[in-house]
């Protein structure tokens, strides 16, 4: 199986799909990462930025992002 990803950042459909939580709560959590990391509500957040603060290995991840 190949890792290469396609993109870098994550979004709210994504980790919807990986928590199985509904897009709002999924949108929340994205929220809540950004304010966590200082960043602006413009700025995007990477995917190992995700796998970092939600403790989940970058390698189970990445299967499941759909482009």
């Amino acid at each position: 199986m190949s890792t290469e990803t396609k993109r870098l950042c994550i979004y709210p459909k994504d980790i919807q799909r990986i928590t199985g939580k509904s897009y709002r709560q999924s949108a929340r959590i994205l929220q809540k990462i950004r304010s966590d990391l200082n960043k602006l509500e413009n700025e995007f957040v990477s995917i190992e930025e995700f796998c970092f603060y939600t403790s989940l290995k970058f390698e189970q991840v990445i299967p499941l992002i759909v482009d």
